[in-house]
């Protein structure tokens, strides 16, 4: 193998790896259907990126203030006015896109994006970040001295782990020595964030020149003339990336943006599974609450109440891809109220003092204590089905400090007085539901 086979080999190794990663986040069957449609954008956005990688294309975004010339630098490389341009403050309203034919790898396309201090920026703002996370290299572009809201942004974009360039436009403004002194003042800002080569110069847009012309009589005219855009450091600096990265960048870009969405489905998938946690904690709540409540013999109301807390772990361990069985689920009742037992007594008093109080008082006494053991049993299985979660999400284990510390950390973390008088609420709602 030589030298100059290694770059080459490396670079498909690298985008036959991106390839394989955007094929096997479309296809993971793992991910559920809604989280598949809170990020049908995203999933779209990973298509068009293997669509790109097949077709080897690479695309740069221009950032940067209004009105800095961004439009003109992209014009200038393209050799024609392509990309809007205007003296009217933020002319670009949102990104567009033209190829760049004067360098064939494939397809290399040259994106606009708005100012990112434009006026309701916000928003505007977002679109930079988004078109970021999906390019494969960003030209950063300023006029001057690099101001503290650039900084900022460029410290976002770096963020993005995409090559940057920081292009200084309108360098026709600066004399010789004034230009090598504000390039110094703007690399020792860049330090630790942008590399000395990827700051360069341009003059994309410049000013008409002044002509004097002097007649044989000594009169004088004045005329203007065009001069021509001057971006060839940048170009050049493109085209050594290219050429040394070209493939790369693309590989990387879509192994970047797949890693990303992996992170946002998990962090998805994590969020959904709590939402319907919740519900099912919830519908087994009341119908423990309510079990207990309407029941007036308290031996079948502890048998009720494990049968419930059973099934409800047993639906929890689906929800979150770690099925257990039902015995499995009894046993990991009995830990949970055992530990729960132990570290709230008083809860559990007044389960049981309600309990003989409804056997031995009739009727008045079950009207005046059902609601509060309701309440109780509710709260219970509630405590149940929150350490059973923390369980589950932990990958079916309690960690180092064991069962006692998990339950101990949940029940810090209830407001049971909220939890109670949300219990009897639900309770009475549901109970009205029957009549």
């Amino acid at each position: 193998m030589t030298d100059e086979q290694k770059p080459s080999e490396s670079s498909a190794s690298h985008l036959q790896l991106a390839r394989e990663s955007l094929r096997d986040l479309l296809a993971d069957p793992r991910v559920p259907v809604k989280i598949r449609e809170a990020l049908a954008d995203d999933y779209s956005q990973v298509q068009g990126l293997l669509d790109k990688l097949e077709h080897g294309h690479v695309h740069i975004a221009v950032f940067g203030r209004v009105s800095v010339g961004k439009s003109s630098v992209l014009n200038a490389l393209l050799g024609e006015p392509m990309f809007s341009t205007s003296p009217v403050h933020g002319e670009t309203k949102k990104s567009a896109m033209q190829s760049w034919e004067e360098y064939d790898t494939g397809g290399v396309f040259l994106i606009d994006t708005p100012g990112i201090n434009e006026i309701g920026g916000e928003a505007r703002e977002q679109l930079a970040k988004d078109v970021a996370s999906r390019v494969d290299l960003i030209l950063f572009v300023i006029d001057g001295d690099i101001t503290d809201t650039e900084l900022g942004a460029l410290r976002l974009l770096t963020q993005q782990q995409r090559p940057l360039l920081v292009v200084l436009n309108k360098s026709d403004q600066y004399s010789g020595d004034d230009l090598s002194a504000l390039m110094t003042v703007i690399a020792t800002r860049l330090e630790g964030l942008v590399e000395r080569r990827n700051l360069v110069t341009v003059c994309a847009d410049p000013a008409a020149q002044t002509v004097v012309h002097v007649s044989e009589d000594g009169t004088e005219t004045e005329s203007r003339r065009a001069v021509t855009p001057d971006v060839t450091e940048l170009k050049t600096r493109l085209w050594e990336i290219l050429e040394a990265e070209g493939q790369t960048l693309s590989a990387l870009n879509a192994g970047l943006f797949a890693s990303d969405l992996s992170d946002a489905v998990a962090t998805k998938i994590v969020a959904l599974r709590k939402e319907l946690g919740d519900r099912v904690i919830r519908t087994y709540c009341v119908s423990k609450g309510v079990a207990v409540a309407i029941n007036p013999v308290p031996v079948a109301d502890l048998f009720a109440a494990a049968f419930i807390d059973g099934a409800m772990i047993w639906h929890l361990s689906r929800l979150y891809d770690l099925p257990v069985t039902r015995a499995e689920a009894g046993s990991l009742v009995k830990v949970i109220v055992t530990q729960a037992a132990a570290l709230m007594g008083t809860v559990w008093a007044v389960h049981l003092v309600s309990s003989a109080l409804k056997l031995g008082s009739g009727g008045v006494s079950v009207l005046a204590t059902a609601g509060t053991q309701g309440a109780v049993a509710y709260y219970s299985t509630f405590v149940v089905g929150k350490v059973a979660e923390k369980y589950l999400m932990q990958g079916k284990s309690w960690g180092e400090g064991g069962p006692k510390r998990v339950v101990r950390e949940i029940l810090d973390s209830l407001d049971r007085n909220s939890i109670l008088e949300q219990a009897k609420s639900d309770i009475r709602r549901k109970l009205k539901s029957f009549k």
